[in-house]
């Protein structure tokens, strides 16, 4: 795939993380978090264009896909996951101008973790997965329903079956339509080498539906993904997007349901011709727009 990235390796929040880096040690931290079906290689585009503004971009592996570990308390809520920025930002020797960028499941992380200690943040960038309480109305709708199928398969035993190459190939062909998955879909691969990996990646869904399945520790950090926060977001959401509806989130372009639940200051927009994987299908693009919004107040 052409990536140039220095790898390493850090423990935060008790697990060893390996992560993919750009840019110089000395700069502020940007943190950018993958989400499903996807791996730290998803940022290759933009990683290069915060290393040239000044940025340490580094990318990690979100918990339970390797090479980072399976965490042995099973916990995969947001909470858990917001938990795991903070500590990584602390690790990483991020300052108050630090920044956090994330896709899918990373967006997740990312409004958690900017309200639970917005002093670790100045600014924060999410895609594709809009704050929860923006959308649950229309999620119900029976168009995105049906996108949203593999969620409901993620509840029952056929899960860990099912989620096998040709299952993930075929997200990305729905989810982002005339992307060139090819190479992307063998980084997924990687990351579920073993059937551990493979039922963490699960584990994600399942906690999203099963109150059981929460982590009291993270309880903190729960409480906080599921609220505004004070640190300014970007939020970009690709009109072709085929995993959750340009239409579900931004009805005719409307932003008001997204910027209402974001905190004051945030920006909400689509991007023409992108899909899930937006920052995949316009580069370009979703790149000038993020550097744009981090360079306010830098």
């Amino acid at each position: 795939m052409g990536d140039t990235f220095t790898a390493g390796s850090v423990t935060a929040n008790g697990l060893e993380f390996g992560y993919l880096e750009a840019g110089p040690q000395d700069g502020p931290l940007a943190l950018c978090l993958h989400g499903f079906p996807d791996s730290a290689h998803t940022w290759r585009h933009l990683m290069p264009e915060l290393a040239a503004a000044g940025y340490r971009a580094v990318a990690p592996f979100m918990r339970g896909y390797a090479p980072t570990e399976v965490p042995q308390d099973g916990a995969y809520q947001s909470g858990a996951l917001a938990a795991d920025a903070n500590a990584l930002h602390e690790v990483l020797g991020g300052g108050s101008d630090a920044v956090v960028i994330g896709h899918d499941w990373g967006a997740f992380a990312t409004y958690g973790a900017a309200a639970h200690a917005p002093e670790r943040w100045r600014r924060a960038v999410t895609l594709a997965v809009p704050p929860v309480a923006a959308m649950m109305s229309a999620f119900f709708a029976y168009e995105q329903l049906k996108r949203s199928f593999y969620i409901f398969l993620f509840q029952t035993p056929l899960a860990e079956m099912a989620l096998n190459r040709d299952f993930v190939a075929g997200l990305w062909r729905d989810w982002s339509p005339g992307h060139d998955a090819s190479a992307d879909v063998d980084r997924v691969m990687e990351c579920l080498a073993r059937p551990a990996n493979v039922a963490a990646v699960i584990g994600y869904y399942r906690a999203m539906l099963d109150p059981g399945r929460l982590v009291a520790r993270y309880a903190a950090e729960q409480e906080a993904a599921a609220k505004p926060g004070e640190r300014p977001v970007l939020y970009l959401h690709g009109i072709d997007d085929g995993c959750l509806g340009g239409e579900t989130v931004l009805p005719d372009g409307d932003a008001s349901a997204v910027l209402a639940q974001l905190p004051p200051g945030s920006r909400a927009e689509v991007v023409e011709g992108g899909g899930h994987f937006l920052h995949l299908d316009r580069p370009a693009e979703v790149n000038r727009r993020i550097l744009e919004w981090l360079a306010v107040d830098r």
